[in-house]
This record gives C-alpha cells, sequence and structure tokens, in this order.
C-alpha cells in the first residue's frame, strides 16, 4: 500500500537511488500496464534531477528502500539494524517514492530488499484478479516476482495492514455508523478525500465504489495522503482511505469503518529480496527469517503511533523494538 509522507523527524534518513546496472529482466511496459508506464518515466526524470545516480554499486553492501510514508520508513530501518546487527554495511534508500518507484528501482537493481504489502503487489503491480485468501496472494506474489525478476518474498513480518477507510469519530457516533455499508447512505452528503494510488488502483476507489455502491459528493479530493488524516479532523473532508496500522487514527480521534462486505485483499507486510543478494549473503535469509511474525498489528500502529505523534526518530523506535526482541 502506498501510504502518508513521514514527518520531518523521518525525512532526515538518507534517502536517494544510486547504482546505473540494467536489470536482469525488463520492467512492466508501459503498453501492458499504462500506470507503470507513466510510474517509469517519471522514474526516469526523477534519475536525472533530484535523485542522483552513480555506477559500480559495490554487491557485499545491502542497499535497503523504502516508500515514502512512516511504517514503510520504520520497517526500511527495521531492516537495516537487524542486518547491521548480523555483520553487513547496508545502505538507507528511504522516502523514495510510491510503490511503483520502489519496485522499479528493484527491478534495476538499484535496490537490494524493501518491504511490500501482499495485496498491493498481487492487484496493483501484477495486475491480478482480486483474491481475498492471503496464502494465496502471497503465493502468487511469490511465483511471479521469481519468475519475472529474480525477487524472493521471504516470510510475512506478522501483521496486515489493509486499507481504512476513516470518518471523524463524532461523525460515526452521530449517525450510528461502523460499517462501510451503514456509510453508504450518508455518503452522498459527504466530501472524499484520497491519496493518489487509491484514487486508480484497483483494489482502491474505483473497485469499492463498484462493491458497495459508494457515491460521494462530487469529485473527491486527491492529495499527498499525509495531508488527508488532518483534512479529515479538521472537517475539510468527511471520509479518508488511510492505513489500519496509521498511529494517527488514535491520535486524531477517527473512526475505522470496517469493510463488512469484504472488499480489500490481505495486505500482509513482507521483506522482498533480490534472488542474487540471497545467494551471495545466505546469512541475509537466516537475518530476515527472524523478523517473521514478530510484529502484530496493535505492535505496528504503536510504533507508527511513536514516530507520528510523539515525534520519535525512527532509527531510535526501531532500536528499541529490536532490544525488546532479543531480551
Amino acid at each position: 500500500m502506498e501510504k502518508q509522507r513521514p514527518p520531518l523527524n523521518a525525512l532526515r534518513q538518507r534517502s536517494g537511488l544510486e547504482g546505473c546496472q540494467e536489470p536482469r529482466r525488463a520492467a512492466l511496459s508501459p503498453a501492458r500496464s499504462p500506470s507503470l508506464g507513466r510510474v517509469t518515466l517519471l522514474f526516469l526524470l526523477l534519475s536525472s534531477g533530484t535523485i542522483q545516480f552513480s555506477c559500480g554499486r559495490n554487491p557485499d553492501v545491502i542497499a535497503i528502500g523504502s516508500k515514502n510514508f512512516t511504517e514503510s520508513i520504520i520497517l526500511g530501518e527495521m531492516l537495516a539494524q537487524q542486518l547491521e546487527d548480523h555483520g553487513f554495511d547496508v545502505e538507507r534508500k528511504f522516502n523514495l517514492g510510491g510503490t511503483f518507484i520502489v519496485h522499479q528501482a528493484m527491478v534495476a537493481r538499484q535496490l537490494d530488499m524493501y518491504v511490500e504489502y501482499t495485496g498491493t503487489a498481487h492487484s496493483a503491480i501484477l495486475e491480478l484478479p482480486m483474491e481475498s485468501m492471503p496464502d494465496v496472494v502471497r503465493r502468487h506474489a511469490d511465483s511471479l516476482y521469481r519468475e519475472r525478476w529474480e525477487i524472493v518474498w521471504m516470510e510475512p513480518l506478522g501483521f496486515n495492514n489493509t486499507f481504512a477507510m476513516l470518518v471523524r469519530g463524532e461523525t460515526a457516533r452521530r449517525l450510528g455508523i461502523s460499517t462501510l455499508s451503514e456509510a453508504v447512505p450518508y455518503a452522498g452528503q459527504w466530501q472524499a478525500g484520497f491519496g493518489y494510488e487509491f484514487a486508480d488502483r484497483p483494489d482502491g476507489l474505483p473497485g469499492l465504489q463498484e462493491r458497495y455502491g459508494l457515491r460521494f459528493m462530487g469529485e473527491a479530493a486527491v492529495m499527498d495522503l499525509a495531508l488527508t488524516y488532518r483534512a479529515l479532523a479538521e472537517g475539510r473532508v468527511d471520509m479518508i482511505a488511510a492505513n489500519s496500522t496509521s498511529g494517527q487514527i488514535e491520535a486524531l480521534g477517527l473512526i475505522h469503518l470496517q469493510d463488512d462486505l469484504g472488499f480489500f485483499p490481505p495486505y500482509e507486510a513482507v521483506p522482498v529480496v533480490r534472488s542474487e543478494v540471497l545467494e551471495r549473503h545466505p546469512v541475509v535469509g537466516r537475518a530476515l527469517r527472524e523478523l517473521g511474525g514478530v510484529l502484530s498489528e496493535e505492535t505496528m500502529r504503536h510504533l507508527n503511533y511513536l514516530v507520528d505523534a510523539e515525534g520519535r526518530e525512527i532509527s531510535q523506535v526501531v532500536t528499541e523494538f529490536l532490544k525488546g526482541l532479543g531480551a
């Protein structure tokens, strides 16, 4: 899932893409996937501007990436510290952008690993039909990633971060609603606000509207996802699509309307790694497997809260969490 821009303290984390090796396999072509084609063009434009490239990346330095939202950076830092604890030199390339840009960086071998969500890979990257069974989604993603890009899905970290359709707590209490079906009769009077990916993805707004018959007042406002939380809390919009593990839900008193018709697929958080890295450094696989199942949804929400609501440094939050696992 693509999520919100991280807070300012997270932006202090090192970011950027390096390396100019050609991918082993071709990326998804624009003809096959228009959205990925546009992002590929954006990726190439960025490479000549704000994101700098350099050739000859050291294969013994593990390049770890993240998307541009708090949780993704936390998970990237967790991979980085875990590998450093096992003696590896790592390079942090965090806050790169949305799903498709980070995926293209992996395909181009400018990243060695990052944490992806199974439903995002299945629906948005692979463009497969919607599927509700977590093991099926994970198996399809792993098989096709290996076949097309020589990328391996490791063990899930333990939590599912689904899209969360949020309303203000006051709204939910006044109307007596707790599910999306119960919200449908009122949605025609609401202004909606969504992040850029959610507005276009098949597992986003188009499919959600088809499943529930959900219609809003006018066109939905499309904005950076980080802005949607505050826009909802301040009454400028009435419903947003966010993350079920976001710390902002509790901090701003928002309510997650349950997906009672089961539209959203599973979004298990899983490290994805280039197979070449696992072959060259077998210890990498063992180190990542140690993180299998260590994060519950509640724990991930708490880590996000520490960063987004309390302003804690991501590196410190991750260090304390990993020390707790060791203890």
